[in-house]
C-alpha cells in the first residue's frame, strides 16, 4: 500500500503494532512454559497480561480513529518470535535456555519500543492527544518489561555460564 499521508503512516503502524501484539499473546505463554527459572516465568507471565491490555488500547485507539486494526501482518514481529520459538525447539541446559530466552525476548521488546515510539510520534504530529496518552501509557510498560528482563538476565547469566 503506497503511502501518501502521516494518517496513513501512523494507521499503517498501528496494525502492524496490533498484529505483533496478537502474535505475542500467543508467543509468551510457550515461552513461560519453557522457562526453568521462577522470576523468568513470572516475567513472561506478567507481561502477557500486560500485552493484553495492549491489545485492548490498542483497540480503543482504533475505535477512536474510526478505522479497523486488522488487515496487516506484522513480518518483523513473526520473524522475531520464530527465533525465540527455534530457541525452546533446540533446548539445552535450563539455565542456558532461560539465557537465550531472555534474549529473544528483548529483541521483541525493543521492536516495540521502536515502533510504539513512532506511532506515537506520528499521532502527536497528527494533534491526536487521546491516541498519544495511550501509547505513550504502552511505550512506558514495554520499556519497564525490558529493564524486568534486564534484571532477571543479570542473575539468569551467571547461572548459565557457571553451567
Amino acid at each position: 500500500m503506497k503511502l501518501e499521508t502521516m494518517k496513513e503512516l501512523l494507521l499503517d503502524e498501528l496494525q502492524d503494532l496490533y498484529s505483533a501484539e496478537t502474535q505475542i499473546t500467543k508467543a509468551l505463554p510457550k515461552m513461560a512454559k519453557a522457562s526453568s527459572g521462577a522470576d523468568l516465568k513470572e516475567a513472561f507471565e506478567s507481561h502477557l497480561a500486560e500485552t493484553e491490555g495492549h491489545v485492548q488500547r490498542l483497540e480503543t485507539i482504533f475505535k477512536h480513529l474510526k478505522e479497523s486494526p486488522k488487515g496487516k501482518t506484522c513480518e518483523g514481529m513473526k520473524g522475531l518470535l520464530k527465533e525465540g520459538d527455534e530457541r525452546i525447539k533446540e533446548g539445552g541446559e535450563p539455565e542456558v535456555l532461560d539465557a537465550g530466552l531472555i534474549s529473544a525476548a528483548q529483541r521483541v521488546e525493543h521492536y516495540e519500543i521502536a515502533a510504539y515510539g513512532s506511532a506515537r510520534t506520528y499521532a502527536e504530529l497528527l494533534g491526536e492527544l487521546d491516541v498519544v496518552k495511550l501509547l505513550e501509557k504502552t511505550l512506558e510498560e514495554e520499556k519497564a518489561a525490558d529493564q524486568k528482563l534486564t534484571k532477571v538476565a543479570k542473575k539468569v547469566n551467571v547461572k548459565a555460564q557457571a553451567a
